[in-house]
């Protein structure tokens, strides 16, 4: 239902009664009136009344409009490794740096793959054709011999175990400066086959395809040498098809291994409230890039445009923790910002991190409104979910509940910014209205909209704009995440057992209504596109 911002407010109370309990009871406070010209910009909003008094989807819209004006000038989109990026991340600074907030860049490596080749030289002079970047290569260009490794080039070509074990390597002469270890798909991971390679003492690594089969014969694509082989290598490693490979095969062969990586450092902009206690910090993030397709004002401006719009307006406050809010680079590309910030981070650095809230894609124009289902009621996730992370989707639900608005799951799948936190055992949550998932008809009963299309039409599109937006999600969502924030400002005992204070004025909310179950098993989550899946051979 819509909720008019002069309606009693329901708030939720931490009560501590020995160990802190959430308390049950649901209290109207008085009625907020709307805060008369720049008063929010003035007062300190301390106080959930106070603050979803101030933050408002017309805020939000301000910053959305902003970021359109930048994929406007910049070719259309904001992708990372682009002049429109770096122009969001420099008004996301300057409008954070004007509110008052302690601002950091955090500079993180963006690799860039050019191009693999693989050129014959001898026993014939021949331009073999290479598959795309293999995910875990090493960088670099080397020129020496051919050295098969195990192939099995007649018929019927199966099993091959071609580099699959240390014996495969037994015999053979890598002792050479620039030698090519040459390697056939089959049995065993390929990044097993190249580390094993790497460590006989190969200098490169071809992979040929198996040529058992007819869609085993053509070049090897979309490679991942990361699997049970969990770091990237040190030496290049491309893949190339069957027929390439026999000829490499040749005695004599020599050969030019070209796969080179540059790295174009991109960055994630770190803004920070510090509280009395440094040692408790909330985080909440949302990625700053788009898709190169389009300006990404839904996917994800409108998570970055709420958490700016939530900075502004508590920009006064003294809070209890530390608070740390975070606009992520390069997520549609593999979560590459978050990730390298989780990375770059002391094991003391990780433990200081109470929880991180994520906020990606909110206000979907057909949107259902979702919760990430940390206690599992409706997905099995695929990761281990922190402890914590099931009063953090608890709190949420509580709120929507407290408005009277429907919600349901999303599957808690590590397909956005979170992944990195949760896979370090940081306790994670956030909100989700749905991007290609089709809207069925008893969702369309319940949230309005249009059965039978995505839920967002424009997703990873170039029609993503101003227009592509639903204002009620957006309002709604970051009233919640406004909420959540302030909250956990003051106390995350809940969450990982540190005491905190009191909110001011108080927090009540009502037990949740529970989710509306509408997906069923397996929906309801970021699609594959924002995660990597393992190819083996």
């Amino acid at each position: 239902m819509n909720r008019s911002r002069t309606s009693a407010l329901r708030a939720v109370a931490l009560a501590a009664t020995g160990a802190t309990a959430l308390a049950l009871a649901v209290m109207p406070v008085a009625a907020a009136n709307a805060a008369p010209g720049t008063a929010c910009d003035k007062r300190n909003n301390n106080t959930v009344a106070k603050l979803l008094d101030c933050v408002s989807a017309a805020g939000a819209m301000e910053h959305l409009n902003a970021l359109q004006e930048i994929a406007d000038a910049n070719g259309g989109n904001r992708a990372v490794d682009t002049a429109g990026y770096e122009a969001s991340v420099d008004y996301v600074v300057q409008t954070l740096q004007a509110a008052g907030w302690q601002v950091s860049i955090d500079e993180f490596d963006y690799l860039l793959p050019l191009t693999p080749e693989l050129h014959q030289l001898t026993p014939q002079d021949v331009v073999h054709p290479a598959g795309s970047f293999s995910e875990g290569s090493g960088s670099g260009s080397v020129t020496g011999t051919i050295i098969p490794v195990d192939l099995v080039l007649a018929q019927p070509r199966t099993p091959v175990t071609s580099g699959c074990e240390d014996a495969d390597f037994e015999g053979l002469d890598f002792s050479g400066a620039t030698d090519i270890a040459l390697v056939q798909r089959g049995t065993c991971e390929f990044g097993v086959k190249a580390r094993n390679a790497q460590e006989a003492g190969a200098e490169a690594v071809v992979i040929m395809n198996q040529g058992n089969a007819p869609d085993r014969m053509d070049v090897l694509t979309n490679v991942t040498l990361i699997g049970e082989n969990p770091d990237a290598l040190d030496i290049p490693v491309i893949s190339t098809s069957f027929d390439a490979g026999a000829s490499l095969a040749q005695p004599g062969s020599t050969a030019t291994v070209t796969q080179i990586v540059e790295n174009h450092p991109q960055k994630n902009v770190i803004a920070e409230l510090p509280g009395a206690n440094p040692d408790n910090v909330v985080m909440a993030g949302a990625h700053l890039d788009s898709v190169p397709e389009g300006p990404g004002i839904n996917d994800n401006g409108s998570g970055s445009a709420a958490l700016l719009e939530i900075a502004q307006n508590m920009s006064k406050l003294k809070p209890q923790n530390t608070v740390r809010l975070a606009w992520w680079g390069a997520e549609e590309v593999g979560l590459v910002g978050s990730a390298g910030y989780v990375a770059g981070l002391t094991d003391t650095e990780r433990d200081r991190i109470a929880l991180y809230l994520n906020f990606d894609m909110i206000a979907s124009p057909n949107y259902v409104f979702m919760v990430y289902d940390g206690d599992e009621s409706s997905f099995e996730a695929p990761v281990v979910v922190p402890p914590g992370s099931v009063e953090i989707e608890d709190l949420f639900e509580r709120y929507y509940t407290s408005i009277g608005q429907p919600y349901d799951d999303a599957e808690f799948s590590g397909r956005s910014d979170y992944e990195a936190f949760i896979l370090a055992g940081i306790p994670a949550g956030g909100l989700f209205t749905g991007a290609e998932e089709e809207k069925t008809p008893e969702q369309a009963a319940i949230w309005g909209g249009t059965a039978g299309e995505w839920l967002d039409p424009c997703y990873h599109q170039s029609c993503d704009d101003i227009d592509n937006l639903s204002m009620q999600a957006l309002e709604v969502n970051s009233d919640a995440i406004a909420l959540a924030v302030l909250a956990y400002a003051y106390s995350t005992e809940l969450v990982n057992g540190v005491p905190g204070v009191d909110v001011p004025g108080g927090l009540l909310l009502p037990e949740p209504a529970g989710p509306e179950g509408t997906f069923g098993r397996g929906g309801g989550g970021l699609d594959g596109a924002h995660g990597h899946d393992t190819l083996t051979s």
